[in-house]
């Protein structure tokens, strides 16, 4: 797709031109850049090759982090890349998370790098003495190569994302930009920063750029380098919900949004917004899925359209509003996404960026069923596009019927002992069978007690040893440095 760099903006004056500079970079917590040049780029196919072709162009250095380098056939040709760039001389560093790759990345895929003299290193494997550590992930998607152009957005490198024509396997959908200018250099901030977590640091002579702060373009971006505990995108996409005026364009892989964002969406779309959100038809996590489904009702009354995708799995995290502001990125709407995992999104103010953002969206929807409410239940809209594929739908269909039921089942009992919602003469029967469930579960709770008790009581003395095992070094780390002052 074509290069944006039109400094042209419409809408000038809302809430979202006039919070821009100074209010998005406290909120996020982010610099903003002015001056980059930002190319929109749409799934496997169009992402792949740009990839490659900068690690074979590279001459000092290419940084790679990614949640999943799959060992497949294009996990395959990124490492045949990257062996190539090492053996000319170029520094090439790879950060992938444990939990991505675990299944799907032999060790020897690893070793087969190293030994070509790519540096690599694993985000966060299971210890001993961190029994919730593995909650936290390296869930970003990154290449930087010679700190001129970074490639970000919500591609894994797998065959997933390239599909397989020969066998009539579309590539997942899926969403990321190219940047070049001053943004550059705050991604391969980020970089580093993940880097020096699992290791020594990058020598600062090595993130040194001559004219790495040149001006190409004429796009200011906001970089969010989401760590652990931050929570900054979230600040960010609530302000956003909050403030927009016109229009909030929503695409979301795993959407389980807090009660407090899906509170600001209905608002949104209370006060005349017109909020969409377009989320996976088929989840390769069913579960994530189904409890996603079980929080459309109240956004649809409240007045936000829902679109499920029909084709493989939609796996794109864009956000596009008022026609002025745009975010590409790795984060999901979740807490996992907001509050543990590292993740970067780029967000991005300027007109002709959100116009192809637009753009893009609508051709989605052609491709995409709209849920409804039909006499208080839910349904597809009738007008399915042509164009809509129900293969991939179909094939997780009972499996998802029977993940729903259980969270519509969890969602009713819940709503009845808390009693913050009334319930319809439909669910007394829901709440009938969640009665005998929990009856049952009790009785075999007094009956064979040991059942539960020792799995608690492993996990208990787990837990409880690796926290003495941290307050001790933490005691000795602190007495070490007393010993150290003068």
């Amino acid at each position: 797709m074509s290069e944006h760099r039109s400094g042209i903006e419409s809408n000038l004056g809302t809430p979202l031109e006039s919070l821009a500079g100074s209010g998005f970079s406290r909120v996020a917590d982010a610099a903003q850049s002015q001056g980059n040049a930002i190319e929109l780029l749409r799934d496997g196919p169009e992402n792949f090759p740009r990839w490659l072709e900068a690690i074979s162009k590279a001459e000092r250095t290419v940084y790679l982090e990614n949640y999943i380098l799959g060992d497949d056939r294009i996990g395959t040709a990124f490492a045949q890349a990257l062996i190539a760039a090492a053996g000319r001389g170029v520094r090439c560093r790879v950060l992938y998370d444990w939990m991505g790759c675990r299944s799907r990345t032999k060790p020897i895929f690893w070793e087969r790098l190293r030994h070509a003299g790519v540096e690599v290193r694993c985000y966060n494997p299971p210890r001993l003495g961190h029994p919730l550590g593995w909650l936290s992930r390296d869930h970003r998607k990154v290449v930087c190569v010679d700190g001129q152009v970074a490639f970000t957005g919500g591609l894994c490198v797998g065959d997933s994302w390239q599909g397989d024509p020969a066998q009539g396997i579309e590539p997942w959908r899926d969403t990321a930009i190219a940047i070049r200018g001053p943004a550059v250099a705050d991604i391969e901030a980020a970089f580093a920063d993940s880097w020096m977590s699992e290791g020594p640091p990058i020598p600062r002579l090595e993130m040194t750029r001559v004219g790495a702060h040149e001006q190409v373009g004429n796009l200011k971006a906001w970089v969010i380098a989401g760590r652990p505990d931050e929570m900054s995108l979230y600040r960010l996409e609530q302000l956003v919900a909050e403030i927009a005026e016109h229009s909030l364009w929503l695409t979301d892989a795993y959407f389980v949004g807090t009660t407090g964002y899906v509170h600001a969406l209905c608002g949104a779309a209370k006060a005349g917004v017109d909020v969409r959100l377009l989320v996976p038809g088929s989840s390769n996590w069913p579960i994530v899925g189904a409890v996603s489904r079980a929080g459309y009702r109240s956004l649809l009354e409240a007045g936000v359209r829902v679109f499920e995708w029909n084709g493989t799995m939609l796996h794109a995290k864009t956000a596009v509003a008022d026609g002025c502001w745009s975010r590409v990125g790795s984060s999901n709407s979740n807490l996992a996404s907001w509050t543990s995992n590292r993740e970067l999104d780029v967000t991005i103010q300027d007109a002709d960026f959100a116009a192809a953002m637009a753009a893009m969206y609508e051709r989605d929807l052609e491709n995409a069923t709209e849920i409804v409410l039909d006499a208080g239940r839910m349904r597809a809209a009738k007008n399915v596009p042509p164009g809509g594929s129900t293969r991939y739908r179909k094939r997780y269909a009972d499996r998802n019927r029977l993940i729903a039921g259980t969270v519509g089942l969890g969602s009713t009992v819940g709503a009845a002992l808390t009693r913050h919602r009334p319930l319809g003469v439909a669910e007394s029967g829901v709440l009938f069978t969640g009665g005998i469930a929990v009856t049952l579960i009790s009785l075999v709770a007094l009956l064979t007690p040991r059942l539960l008790a020792y799995p608690l009581g492993i996990i208990g003395i787990w837990m409880g040893a690796s926290l003495l095992a941290r307050a001790w070094r933490t005691r000795r780390s602190r007495q070490a440095e007393n010993v150290a002052k003068p």
